[in-house]
């Protein structure tokens, strides 16, 4: 068990009364056919050493964010929120303005859209989308980047297009480890690492993999080629529980974080485990919990695996 101070900056919940979720289908995915409250999450979480999460969106239904704001209100683990709002609206500052006015709207930190399950590789390019993207970076908000390997190249131009907007890529582009071979995703993930605007989460590399065939040695590429593409000021750990019981327990997906970057001497590590994250979320901003010193504050596309 770590005795560092950690922020898991990528997870969800859902409550399976409340809604479905619609991507949840097949043999692979049966283990996740259940609610996931925070709970569940709580007690694991603070095993592992954290102190602080953000909450990220599964379904792009308005209902959604402001139960999560509701819920990160009442929490004295989560601080920050990514929801989702429609991109392509003509009102997009008029509905983050009002999710701001919610309960627990002082909670949100970022947008995001379920882009990997969009058949177009461009709709980030859309002129509608990006206009919604402007009024995100107008709100003071990042972006979240739930993307495939062939959306990167889009999603760099995008970045480009709109440099006043933090993009932060989830699960560093749903690499191809399960085919051992990174093809194109190395050479487009440095591209977008070269965009200062740019920050990546290390995490749900585990469900990348083979299941039940991996080993971390099998991940290690992936996370040395995002080390070296953004650097150790541009990482942040993510557990994407509860999608990544599928394939480790909480505390196991802490400790192969651990192990991929075992390299990195301590400030480098504080700045992936929990400064980054508290930085690109803006997360002790005034009217959040401050972070550690309290003692905690679609239908899928084939070939992708949950909410992302």
């Amino acid at each position: 068990m770590t005795t560092r101070e950690i922020i898991d900056a990528h997870h969800h919940v859902w409550d399976l009364t409340v809604r479905p979720q619609p991507w949840i289908t097949g043999d692979g995915l049966a283990p996740l056919a259940r609610s996931f409250m925070m709970d569940d999450l709580a007690t694991e979480a603070r095993a592992a050493g954290v102190v602080g999460t953000v909450l990220v969106q599964t379904v792009c239904v308005p209902e959604e964010t402001p139960e999560m704001l509701a819920l990160a209100a009442d929490s004295d683990l989560i601080a920050g929120v990514v929801g989702w709002t429609d991109l392509t609206a003509p009102g997009v500052a008029d509905a983050l303005a009002a999710l701001r006015e919610a309960p627990g709207g002082d909670r949100l930190v970022g947008i995001r859209h379920q882009v990997q399950e969009e058949p177009d590789p461009e709709w980030l390019l859309r002129p509608d989308v990006r206009r919604g993207l402007a009024a995100v970076a107008e709100a003071g908000l990042a972006y979240d980047l739930v993307v495939t390997p062939r959306q990167l190249p889009a999603a760099t131009a995008a970045a480009a297009r709109v440099p006043g907007l933090t993009f932060v890529l989830d699960h560093l582009g749903k690499p191809p480890v399960a085919g051992g071979e990174p093809g194109p995703w190395a050479a487009d993930l440095r591209r977008l690492a070269a965009l200062p605007n740019t920050v990546a989460k290390l995490s749900g590399l585990v469900t990348e993999a083979a299941p039940g065939a991996w080993r971390t040695e099998d991940l290690a590429p992936y996370a040395d080629t995002a080390l070296d593409a953004f650097g150790p000021g541009r990482l942040l750990f993510g557990s994407d529980w509860p999608v990544c019981t599928l394939a480790a327990d909480y505390t196991t997906v802490v400790g192969i974080a651990e192990t991929l970057v075992h390299a990195l001497d301590r400030a480098e590590k504080d700045a992936v485990f929990r400064g980054n994250a508290i930085r690109v979320y803006g997360l002790e901003e005034s009217g959040r919990p401050p972070v550690g010193e309290t003692g905690a504050p679609c239908s899928g596309e084939p070939g992708t695996l949950g909410p992302g």
